[in-house]
């Protein structure tokens, strides 16, 4: 359990606040690169409580500025989006990508107004996909993250998005909690691959062992499953700062990456990328996660809401939860969401009763608190100085008892960590 005062520093993300301070050290994701076209519509952004505007201008530049005009504070999301810029549409007044004022024709020909005003502006970066903003102080700008799937071309990545309704951190945790796949996620008519996160594995075990290593990026979280045949499956997890999340996969299953970026204190925006390193997605697994199946979701079409959602309960059926499903709710992720989102925005972690299952949550909020005082007292933690910390995968494997994830070479070596296996010996 948190204290309340400790429930208030991990969760509360705006300008001002601790871990909004923190975030702002690293390179955010904002929006997918398609959402904006040159000289498009622009589009409003909330991002870590702060109500911005995005836009591409005529060259391809991406601008992510204050929503409001300087002039009157009216909305810049009504603006026309021309000429390398973008102008309010109540006086006129005209805005770069870097938050210039260009021109205030509701002034004098000899005004030098359009020098004095200026709009907060962010840079921007843009990869894998996705437009990444840094909102930190200029001078201590790193290299944006180095994941492994951002080189990968688009025939080896499966991308979605979607709105939860609840804080970053809510949302996260459940991530690596690793008994409950063994229940929320459980179907009582399907006989499937072991390793499948409804197989075989995970029903005859359902209290995990864990093993969590601290790493340069964050922690390396492993949960461990006795089989019938008495071996260990081993599934690593890897928490990378500020929150991100790599899922192990099923042996010979694609690998996932995860971001929960803070709108607000209460709303964050999810985005998984589904990959294989080392081949082309088939078009069966592409069906299958456009059906909402493992880790996408379903969502409302042209919007990022859920279509399974607390204002229909989910779409829970209560017939299908007696015989097919352990909760009567289709998809992986509207199950994840109805546990996170009926919790509240901001669940009260004060009143938790953690248990042994919670090891890798109790170990990534000690991490955040003292990520937290280190950044308070004018340090740095090693993932905001490097992009290259985040160069790492998720894996799971079959090993015989008594033999831990980090003694087996083969895996460590896939999942980006074999420099750690082999300092360790």
């Amino acid at each position: 359990m948190l204290k309340a005062e400790q429930n208030e520093r991990l969760t509360r993300v705006g300008p001002g606040t601790a871990m909004g301070d923190f975030m702002r050290r690293f390179w955010v994701p904002f929006l997918a690169g398609t959402e904006l076209e040159p000289d498009g519509a622009p589009q409003r952004v909330s991002l870590l409580g702060e109500r911005l505007l995005a836009f591409r201008d005529t060259d391809g530049r991406v601008g992510l500025i204050d929503e409001f005009c300087p002039h009157r504070r009216a909305s810049l999301f009504f603006g026309r989006n021309e000429e390398c810029g973008i102008r309010c549409v109540y006086h006129g007044w005209k805005f770069d990508v870097e938050g210039r004022c260009l021109e205030v024709p509701s002034e004098p020909a000899d005004s030098n107004l359009a020098r004095k005003v200026r709009l907060t502006a962010y840079p921007v970066h843009e990869a894998g996909g996705l437009l990444w903003a840094w909102m930190g102080p200029a001078a201590e700008r790193p290299a944006p993250p180095a994941f492994d799937w951002l080189g990968l071309p688009p025939e080896q990545c499966y991308f979605s998005q979607f709105v939860l309704n609840a804080n970053w951190l809510q949302g996260m945790e459940g991530e690596f909690d690793s008994a409950h796949v063994s229940f929320l996620h459980r179907r009582l008519d399907m006989e499937v691959a072991k390793t499948s996160i409804v197989g075989e594995y995970f029903r005859n075990d359902t209290a995990p062992t864990w093993k969590i290593d601290p790493a340069p990026h964050g922690l390396v979280c492993a949960a461990s499953r006795r089989t019938a045949e008495n071996e260990l499956y081993w599934r690593v997890t890897h928490f990378a700062l500020p929150f991100y999340s790599m899922v192990a996969p099923e042996i010979g299953g694609c690998n996932s990456w995860r971001c929960w970026v803070p709108l607000d204190d209460e709303n964050s925006w999810v985005v998984t990328v589904t990959y294989a390193p080392h081949r082309d997605i088939t078009q069966a697994e592409r069906d299958a996660w456009a059906a909402g199946h493992f880790a996408h979701p379903i969502v409302e079409p042209g919007s990022k809401r859920l279509a399974a959602r607390a204002e229909n309960d989910y779409l829970i059926d209560r017939a299908v939860q007696k015989t097919h499903s352990f909760t009567g709710i289709q998809g992986t992720r509207a199950q994840d969401a109805a546990m996170t989102e009926s919790m509240g925005p901001i669940t009260d972690r004060s009143r938790e009763h953690l248990a042994t299952s919670d090891q890798a949550i109790i170990a990534i909020r000690r991490l955040l608190l003292d990520s937290l005082a280190c950044h308070g007292a004018g340090e740095a933690v090693p993932a905001m100085r490097s992009g290259d910390v985040y160069a790492v995968r998720s894996g799971s494997a079959l090993l015989p008892d008594g033999v831990a994830y980090d003694q087996d070479k083969t895996l460590m070596r896939e999942m980006g960590l074999a420099g750690a296996a082999e300092a360790a010996e």
